[in-house]
């Protein structure tokens, strides 16, 4: 049996047992319609006035997507990696051709569908609810599967080392909560502490936004480091660089036997 094929095995088993879970799938999709709604249409846009959403609502097409590629993976990879250490499952996969990193990429697979259809659902929630002018890239696409493949691996680090489910959950919101506001996603970079700006940009989450604003909207007047804005490309290569590196380390904190 070779790599895709384990690969392709495990992610069909992990795409039924997300099924299985109807309260998850109820939320996975729930939770961002309930964003765009409060944020979007409760709240609104007040491109003339002050506040908070000041910007026009193709801005914040960056956070509302970032809401399920951020807290969907973490909490969905993380609560899985602790159930599987909870129940032994891990032990028994050591007796399979499966390795860890196969196992992991199944997982982060079935999330790239899963983050892809609530992406889909967003975006046209987004355009309905708010009349954002979007442009449609399909380069969009390789920016969502980097930051669903990044945050997979950050919840598997998380479910290998938090002590229980409700650990791994108090993490991820505890590390979701400050990268989905502080990373250029809903609140600009202007409306912060001068002081604080450049600490943005060492999010990766703030390339992900910056990439995707780019490529959905007009980009905004930004700075990279005090110079002028490189193109998406260049935020895609920060980002997939990282990717490698938490994949890699989520990966390799997976435990060979409970």
């Amino acid at each position: 049996m070779g790599a895709l094929t384990r690969v392709r095995a495990a992610s069909v088993a992990a795409w039924h047992s997300f099924l299985r879970r109807r309260t998850a799938v109820f939320f996975t999709f729930f939770f961002p319609v309930i964003i765009v709604l409060i944020f979007g249409v409760l709240v609104g846009t007040q491109p003339t006035g002050g506040g908070l959403f000041t910007e026009p609502p193709a801005y914040y097409i960056p956070g509302y997507l970032a809401v399920v590629v951020l807290f969907t993976p973490l909490s969905r990879v993380g609560s899985e990696v602790a159930r599987h250490r909870a129940g032994n499952q891990f032990e028994k996969l050591a007796t399979t051709p499966l390795s860890r990193g196969e196992w992991l990429l199944a997982q982060t697979l079935v999330n790239v569908v899963v983050i892809g259809l609530a992406g889909l659902l967003l975006l046209a929630l987004v355009v309905l609810a708010t009349g954002a002018d979007v442009t449609l890239s399909p380069l969009v696409v390789p920016f969502l599967v980097a930051g669903v493949a990044l945050f997979c691996g950050v919840g598997a680090l998380l479910g290998s080392f938090a002590d229980s489910q409700d650990g791994v959950i108090a993490a991820s919101n505890a590390i979701a909560l400050p990268l989905l506001f502080l990373s250029e996603t809903f609140v600009p970079p202007d409306l912060l502490p001068a002081w604080f700006r450049p600490a943005m940009q060492l999010s990766p989450l703030t390339y992900f936004a910056r990439g995707v604003r780019a490529l959905t909207s007009e980009p905004a007047a930004e700075t990279w480091f005090g110079m002028a804005a490189p193109g998406p490309l260049l935020y895609f290569g920060v980002l997939a660089g990282v990717t490698v590196v938490c994949f890699a380390a989520g990966a390799a904190s997976l435990p060979r036997t409970d």
